[in-house]
């Protein structure tokens, strides 16, 4: 299976990795430390080699980061894991904070000392991180330290190490343009900011700029690895060779200069030492790469990554790719919730026994690259945290009379996909049916909007939150996430959030997820991506609007619908969305499948 059920916490480390870490400090001159949840690169997932803030707590989720000092530490998560945290750190060593509301920044700013050395690795911390660090170091009279190397590295015994996975070529066929015409792209780009060169650090914007895919991550095709593209001449790709094959090798020397990861610092000198106005994303690039720049003689020119606005608006034939997949993965998700109004009302069927069963459908496609993510498969309570992820050890059967929350996705190479559905199990009550349907509301009216071009995610935001605020409730996630083609499943910089502040453009993919998670009970969440696309005139109107494409295509559960909650606009958007559901999907399915799916997409 992609997906393992190992349990990869141990609340215990917290004590003896927090003694050994303060020793490694004292021995170095330092009264303190960061540890983000983060690797060179700035990724949401990372591999093994650099979990150091689950080595030093515990704690495994994709955000959060940890501050040591001689007589005191912290763990910060966001409200996606507050209480996942409490499950996995020894909170008598690292006490948990809230991210949001008690930043680092805040908790460092109450108890540092005149003189005191804080010390953060330059290449796991942002320049615009590192900037806000250093204010506040200065206020309380103590020192910022930029580390090239990490504590943490010389203690940690049994540490795996990097990852080699082989790299492949995507073929222009399923990208839709190829690298040579993406480079003169960017080249363009970094004229119009009157940059000599840029650096890029984000493995998926060097994937899709070289038409490239990895095994590095889990569950995302990245290859990890650095760039730099000069605004005339071949760009330069810092990347291990022992992960290229020899035709991979030979079509990237025909783009690129190929070098080791190791001289990469060099690289960045020698664009110092030749006085280059270098462009880099300030919120993405590690301070240790500025200070590479800047020592040697090169100026910043600070910027958006300039891959990432034309990653994320899909061309027609990327937009092609993810239609064809996500129809592929409805026809899979149609039949796992076949099997699973079958199974799970006998009450035996448990987290695990359901995870493995999509997955087994999503294999039996036979073009299954991975699965996106680890498979959220939330029973009871479980369904309660946001980004739960099971184990042996937490694994709990699914109970009748108990929505069951699955959030789950696949990678094939036409496409990424993630798709959330909360299922009844047997007879549910009205409270859980009316949360259901306030989640449903919520995404309703993301789907449905129009908007006049230069909305940004954050002002579509609190449609998806209006109908739960009215009733006292709301959420402590974003509503979307951007998703790349056949790339990583979160993506930026499109998103819809509070923070969404990039305005949306045609042919960009966000997922539409509002939920609502009483905590000790279980989890709603209801989730479908879209694409932004032009919207048809609206009769009277004065402004070219924009809308959405719905890509998923799985029924809601109507068991867990009140339908007396819903506006006669929101019953026609279900009877449609089920009617096309039905159109689509009900030819790819067997005999039994299409029963259950008639019954599923019944109009009410």
């Amino acid at each position: 299976m992609f997906q393992t059920f190992d349990d990869l916490s141990d609340p215990s480390c917290g004590a003896p990795h927090a003694a050994l870490l303060r020793a490694e400090l004292s021995r170095r001159g330092l009264d303190g430390f960061l540890i983000p949840r983060a690797d060179a690169h700035q990724s949401e997932y990372v591999p093994p080699h650099d979990c150091r803030l689950q080595w030093l707590t515990g704690f495994t989720g994709s955000a959060g980061v940890a501050a040591v000092l001689g007589d005191a530490a912290a763990i910060f998560v966001d409200g996606r894991y507050t209480i996942q945290v409490r499950e996995q750190v020894d909170l008598d060593i690292f006490p948990a904070r809230h991210l949001i509301d008690e930043p680092v920044t805040d908790w460092l700013a109450e108890r540092l000392q005149p003189g005191h050395k804080l010390g953060v690795d330059a290449m796991l911390h942002t320049v615009r991180e590192v900037r806000r660090l250093k204010e506040i170091c200065a206020q309380a009279g103590a020192e910022l330290v930029t580390l090239d190397d990490n504590p943490i590295d010389s203690i940690w015994e049994d540490r795996p190490e990097p990852p080699v996975g082989q790299v492949s070529l995507y073929p222009v066929e399923l990208a839709g343009k190829a690298a040579r015409d993406k480079i003169a792209q960017i080249q363009s780009a970094l004229a119009d900011k009157k940059a000599d060169a840029c650096v890029l650090t984000q493995p998926d914007s060097i994937a899709w700029l070289f038409n490239i895919r990895g095994s590095d991550v889990s569950h995302t095709p990245l290859p990890l690895s650095f760039a730099t593209v000069p605004a005339q001449g071949k760009p330069s790709l810092y990347i291990d060779g022992r992960k290229l094959s020899n035709s991979v090798r030979d079509a990237l020397a025909d783009l690129s200069e190929l070098v080791e990861p190791e001289d990469f610092k060099n690289g960045l000198s020698a664009l110092g030492m030749a006085g280059a106005n270098v462009m880099l994303d300030p919120g993405l690039a590690g301070i240790g790469i500025a200070e590479a720049i800047t020592a040697a003689g090169g100026a910043l020119v600070e910027a958006q990554d300039p891959v990432l606005l034309p990653k994320a608006i899909k061309n027609e034939v990327e937009l092609n790719g993810a239609r064809v997949a996500h129809i592929r993965d409805a026809a899979v998700f149609v039949n796992f919730l076949c099997w699973f109004d079958e199974e799970a009302p006998k009450g035996e069927l448990d987290e695990i026994g359901a995870t493995e069963k999509l997955e087994e459908f999503r294999r039996a496609t036979g073009v299954l690259k991975d699965i996106s993510f680890d498979t959220i498969s939330g029973a009871g309570p479980n369904g309660a945290i946001c980004h739960y992820r099971v184990s042996r050890a937490s694994n709990l059967k699914i109970p009748v009379g108990k929505p069951f929350l699955i959030d789950s996705g696949a990678q094939y190479e036409d496409g990424t996909t993630d798709i959330t559905r909360t299922l009844a199990v047997g007879e549910t009550s009205a409270d859980m049916k009316r949360h259901f349907t306030l989640v449903l509301k919520g995404h309703i009216a993301i789907s449905s909007a129009r908007f006049p071009k230069g909305t940004t995610g954050a002002q579509l935001d609190t449609l998806a939150r209006i109908a739960l605020w009215n009733a006292g409730f709301d959420y402590d996630h974003g509503t979307g996430h951007g998703v790349g083609a056949y790339l990583g499943v979160h993506e930026g910089p499109q998103r819809i959030a509070k923070t969404g502040t990039v305005p949306l453009k045609p042919g960009m993919i966000l997922s539409n997820e509002p939920g609502y998670y009483p905590a000790g009970e279980y989890g709603i969440r209801l989730e479908n991506l879209e694409v932004v696309t032009e919207a048809a005139d609206i009769p009277g109107g004065e402004r070219p609007m924009l809308g959405f494409e719905t890509l998923t295509l799985v029924p809601m559960d109507l068991r867990l619908v009140e339908l007396s909650l819903l506006t006669p606009a929101e019953r026609d958007w279900l009877n449609r969305y089920h009617e096309k559901v039905r159109e689509e999907i009900g030819p790819l399915v067997g005999a039994k499948e299409r029963i259950w799916l008639e019954r599923a997409t019944k109009a009410v």
